[in-house]
């Protein structure tokens, strides 16, 4: 199995070192990057799986900028910024440019690493404002749902499950990833709380309906897709 890659995009050079010899070790490939300039001609040349930037960069490119041309080119791509800045506003700022953590240094090497795998394994993002699996469209911008002309009512938790499933519509999601995800831990012994779940989520959105969406994998989990006839 290949392995999965990474760019470090980092102008302190021993901490770039340190950085690559530690995922290297977690046997991910890695490619460091130490001015915004060679950062970009990176992204632009090859397929990252992950990126790992600072925002204060050497020649005149800032990490901010690189993080524009990554989501311009690889809009999937997980962005973890690393930067001395630690104020709420500069962390807004980067959020909204599209980057998808953010870790202040000085950091220690074990939380990056589980940061880093926690992005890996949310894998690629779609970054769509409208999601829409058959005639269910939800707006990610408004968090309005409607299934065909009929628009549905769900409470925060419904629709952050919907949303969840949608993003990975045709992929089945066990339920600890959905725990890990929509209620952000893990509840041992409780998986079932899901179930429950998805029967709320069932009732508004798939029952009356000839086609239904959410599909249950049995002994693995849930997935949304285009519908069986009932």
């Amino acid at each position: 199995m290949e392995a999965m890659r990474i760019l470090v995009v980092e102008d302190e050079e021993k901490l770039g070192r340190f950085v690559a010899k530690g995922l290297q070790a977690e046997r991910f490939a890695v490619d460091i990057a130490r001015d915004g300039a060679t950062a970009i001609d990176a992204i632009l040349g090859a397929s990252y799986d992950l990126v790992l930037l600072d925002i204060t960069l050497p020649g005149g490119i800032s990490g901010t900028e690189v993080l524009r041309r990554v989501r311009q080119r690889h809009p999937e791509v997980p962005v973890l910024m690393l930067t001395a800045r630690a104020g709420v506003a500069d962390k807004i700022a980067h959020f909204e440019a599209g980057a998808d953590d953010y870790l202040t240094k000085p950091f220690a090497f074990a939380e990056l690493l589980v940061r880093v795998k926690a992005l890996l394994r949310r894998g690629p993002v779609n970054r769509a404002n409208v999601l829409r699996v058959g005639d269910l469209e939800v707006d990610r911008l408004t968090h309005q749902v409607h299934r065909g002309a009929e628009a549905v009512r769900l409470t925060a938790k419904e629709y952050a499950l919907l949303e969840y499933l949608m993003v990975n519509a045709g992929r089945v999601l066990s339920r600890t990833m959905i725990l890990e995800h929509v209620w952000d831990q893990s509840f041992e012994g409780l998986t079932n709380i899901v179930d429950v779940y998805i029967r709320q989520l069932r009732a508004k959105i798939d029952e009356g309906r000839e086609r239904k969406l959410i599909q249950t994998v049995r002994s693995v989990g849930y997935a949304i897709g285009e519908g069986t006839a009932a």
